[in-house]
């Protein structure tokens, strides 16, 4: 090889790997994208969704004003068992607040909580849960919940994984909502669960903030008294933010029907079908719980997060049902990533 042919040689190597080392970051920013997800059906039909509609030009295209995302919270994005977690920090707080009620220890549904029989709370059904819930959560002030809430969050950890419940979220959700965020979706949480308890840690936790969390509510009151001013939540259900309580909750607060939904169970399913019902390019969603090794394995049968008619549907109208055990390399924040063949 001649000198000449030399140089051009260096040169054109040079070119080379000066080239490399500029797109280095944007292959690194790729790769980045739902990094726990593997690369599958879900992960794949999610980002053909978000890159068709916010390509300007493609006949896809939504505006960004239109691009509402909504999400249901238990059991999408964080762990729903052995029970709703909120389900677990009301009983908790019948223990917390027990010695002032000294006749709990002889009345049910009380008596159950304070002496741990699962059994005999079962028996009092829905009515037992329900005025367990009612206590809990009424007959104070808002701040004062919020306050109860976030104590039990900070020093409370699950039964069985031993993590603190905010650490008991889903990370490729996380990230699911990351990704939709920067491409310039508005996104909220409507969820069965109380809109007062979600609001306690979903901006800190998924950086939703509380005027774009919807859920169950209970009647409340203004109150002033001596120049001190507060919402007293009072024991009345306003709205049951599940099943068709959903749609019109969205039709109600956000205004705009929603192109992409995620959900787990058959409460979900009327927000879903509200969502795909409308004009243009749609995404639906379910977490399907399949790993019983990371989290848990139940649908059709279960008492919580039941997933039957939903996934029906899912399956007939080829909607996203994401499931966990294939298609996530990690279930948890800090999980190490699990490779797959």
């Amino acid at each position: 090889m001649n000198t000449p042919t030399l140089h051009r040689f260096a040169n054109s190597r040079a070119r080379f790997w000066l080239l490399a080392l500029l797109l280095l970051p944007v292959i690194s920013l790729a790769a980045e994208v739902l990094p726990s997800w593997q690369d599958g059906p879900s992960r794949h039909a999610i980002e053909a969704f978000v890159t068709s509609v916010t390509r300007e030009g493609d006949k896809d295209f939504i505006p960004p004003a239109e691009r509402i995302a909504v999400f249901d919270n238990d059991g999408t994005l964080w762990s729903e068992q052995p029970l709703y977690f909120e389900v677990l920090f009301a009983l908790d707080e019948i223990k917390r607040m027990a010695p002032q009620h000294p006749e709990w220890k002889q009345k049910m549904p009380y008596k159950a909580v304070l002496e741990n029989d699962q059994g005999a709370l079962a028996t009092t059904g829905t009515k037992g849960l329900m005025e367990i819930v009612g206590v809990t959560h009424t007959g104070l002030t808002s701040s004062e919940f919020t306050a109860n809430a976030q104590r039990w969050l900070a020093t409370s950890v699950h039964p069985r994984s031993k993590k603190p419940y905010t650490e008991m979220v889903f990370q490729p959700m996380l990230e699911l909502l990351t990704y939709l965020r920067e491409n310039g979706f508005k996104l909220y949480i409507v969820s069965g669960g109380e809109v007062a308890f979600m609001r306690a840690f979903a901006e800190e936790v998924y950086g939703i903030p509380p005027e774009q969390v919807i859920g169950t509510t209970f009647s409340s009151q203004f109150q002033g008294r001596d120049g001190k001013f507060s919402i007293f939540r009072q024991a009345t259900l306003a709205h049951n933010d599940d099943g068709p309580g959903k749609p019109e909750s969205i039709e109600s607060i956000i205004g705009r029907r929603p192109v992409f939904a995620f959900g787990n169970s058959d409460g979900d399913l009327q927000m879903l079908q509200w969502t795909m019902a409308g004009k243009g390019r749609r995404l639906a969603g379910l977490v399907h719980h399949t790993d019983a090794k990371r989290e848990w394995a139940y649908d059709r049968k279960s008492n919580i997060g039941r997933l039957d008619r939903a996934l029906d549907q899912a399956t007939r109208d080829h909607w996203v049902v994401v499931d966990m055990a294939e298609e996530w390399n990690r279930v948890y924040p800090g999980d190490p990533a699990r490779s797959h063949p």
